[in-house]
């Protein structure tokens, strides 16, 4: 009879296990991913990434700057506080440090030793001018896709550049298509990628055809919206038409959820206007475009706030674009008393021109709302300094010269924007000095609040572990107006030649130079697309 052999199986040694190796392998991604992550959230990995570069001699910077790391040593180094003597060190893409003594003392004794212990850093003495956080221009109109004849990101963010502005969020409108989906803005994003300047993000857009489909809006947060916009008024695109305030009320419970600010073009249109009258007068222009359009959007959408009693997460404003009647303010004022969710924001031309300044016929200055009263600037300069408005945004919307019907001057049929992407800071700057504006109350209204509106919580100050977001202007000397200097694709601006103090001399977009007065813009595209 055959012997039977028996064969026992072994138990198998731990990790040979098929199943329980790879659940160790996925328990160990898992703590790996968690690890990363809040190394990256608490800033860690980015000041490890940071400092690893800087060492790295294959590694070449973006711009036009070869330093990997550096100090930006100033008499006026701009904090929340005020200005003073100090310096940001910088290294990578990120603020190390930021270090100011008293008034008065002496900026490169205090750079001195930090210099000595990183002799790897350069150090950029800019003696008397500003070093202050990077602009963050909410509203922009670049047109990309579609109608980059009009403008592009190209030459929209070098304007940003040369204008001090190290982001821009660029609305859903006027490029075609417009950004009323996932699809279109991704197009919108591909599109831009590697064109820009400087950092980009973008608002997408709600219409009729989109307030009732929560589907679609939380699709384009995913996709990368960092909030959302509507017109009250036509918008003047057929592919943008505005909403109804029964849409604003149905699109308000996603939004809040979300997180995320909705923008709206205040103006709520009626019939009761007079016809005809010359259409080269700003005057008539005025008439048929009151007051009243602000006042009755303004009103209708703090009164929907109240209304609406669904709950909100942190990040959500209901935020009025371009305020111009400055009687509106202590309305405004007495709704965020309430506790209501609302920002507020203003336009340069609004706070530099009045319409006083616009001759019959000059269409320069067409826009939508319309300039005002000296009186009226007076009172938005008035609610930036006491922080009425919080945020102030170029609204730069360009066109083809032909559309601005310079040789016909009718204001009625002239492109109802301005563009003045690059003079932003001037023209903010000038009129701050002659009214004794707090230096920290401008760039919180042109930084840290824009930041916080759009989300970007490593933007607009300079604070350890912040993008490396800068600006440096000499706050004495005259901006270049000229049509020379201007970036924009198309010169039409009645920005040209007016004189305005605060000159550009350089613009760091995350430590990297994309623009200085003696060279100009970066041929290098530094910029990244936001989220």
């Amino acid at each position: 009879m055959a012997r039977k052999e028996i064969t026992t199986k072994e138990p198998p040694v731990l990790g040979q296990d098929p199943r329980r190796f790879a659940l160790s392998i996925f328990l160990q991604a898992v703590v790996l991913g968690i690890v990363v992550y809040q190394m990256r959230q608490g800033g860690t990995l980015t000041a490890i990434t940071n400092y690893a570069q800087a060492l790295n001699p294959w590694s070449t910077p973006c711009g036009l700057l070869p330093h990997k790391e550096f100090f930006l040593v100033s008499d006026n180094v701009v904090l929340p506080s005020g200005a003073f003597p100090g310096y940001v060190h910088v290294r990578g893409q990120s603020i190390v440090s930021v270090t100011t003594g008293r008034p008065g003392a002496d900026r490169l004794s205090l750079v001195k030793w930090r210099a000595e212990a990183n002799p790897r850093a350069a150090v950029m003495d800019y003696g008397p001018a500003y070093v202050a956080p990077g602009l963050i221009d909410v509203h922009v109109h670049l047109n990309t896709p579609g109608r980059d004849d009009w403008e592009g990101v190209g030459p929209g963010t070098a304007a940003a550049a040369a204008g001090g502005l190290t982001t821009v969020i660029d609305m859903p409108l006027n490029s075609d298509p417009c950004t009323v989906s996932a699809k279109e803005l991704r197009g919108k994003r591909a599109a831009s990628r590697g064109n820009t300047e400087v950092d980009l993000g973008a608002w997408g857009g709600i219409v009729p055809a989109n307030a009732r489909d929560p589907g679609t809006l939380r699709a384009m947060r995913r996709a990368g919206a960092l909030g959302f916009k509507s017109f009250l008024s036509p918008s003047g695109m057929h592919c943008f038409p505005n909403v109804s305030l029964d849409d604003v009320a149905a699109a308000l419970p996603v939004v809040k959820a979300l997180g995320v600010p909705y923008l709206i073009h205040a103006e709520l249109v009626d019939a009761d206007v007079p016809s005809g009258g010359d259409p080269r007068s700003f005057a008539d222009f005025l008439e048929r475009r009151p007051a009243r359009f602000e006042h009755r959007a303004v009103r209708a959408l703090i009164d929907l706030l109240r209304k609406d009693s669904s709950p909100y997460e942190p990040g959500f404003s209901l935020h009025i674009v371009h305020l111009v009647s400055s009687s509106l303010l202590p309305e405004l004022a007495a709704a965020k008393a309430e506790g209501l969710p609302l920002t507020v924001e203003t336009a340069p031309h609004y706070l530099l021109f009045s319409s006083e300044d616009v001759a019959d016929g000059d269409t320069r200055f067409s826009c939508m709302p319309p300039i005002r009263s000296a009186a009226n600037r007076e009172g938005l300069w008035a609610g930036v300094a006491d922080g009425t408005i919080d945020v102030v945004a170029s609204d730069h919307s360009p066109s083809p010269p032909h559309m601005k019907r310079l040789e016909d001057g009718d204001f009625t049929a002239a492109w109802g924007g301005i563009a003045g992407l690059q003079y932003s800071l001037p023209a903010s700057w000038d009129g701050a000095i002659k009214r004794g504006v707090n230096v920290s109350r401008l760039f919180d209204a042109w930084a840290a609040r824009p930041a916080a509106l759009a989300g970007l919580a490593r933007k607009g100050k300079l604070r350890a572990g912040y993008d490396a977001d800068v600006v440096v202007f000499d706050g004495e000397e005259l901006a270049d107006t000229g049509e020379l200097e201007r970036r924009h694709r198309h010169k039409v601006t009645p920005y040209d030649g007016v004189q305005l103090r605060g000159r550009v001399l350089a613009t760091f977009v995350r430590g990297q130079m994309v623009f200085s007065a003696d060279q100009g813009v970066s041929p290098d595209r530094c910029g990244k697309l936001l989220p």
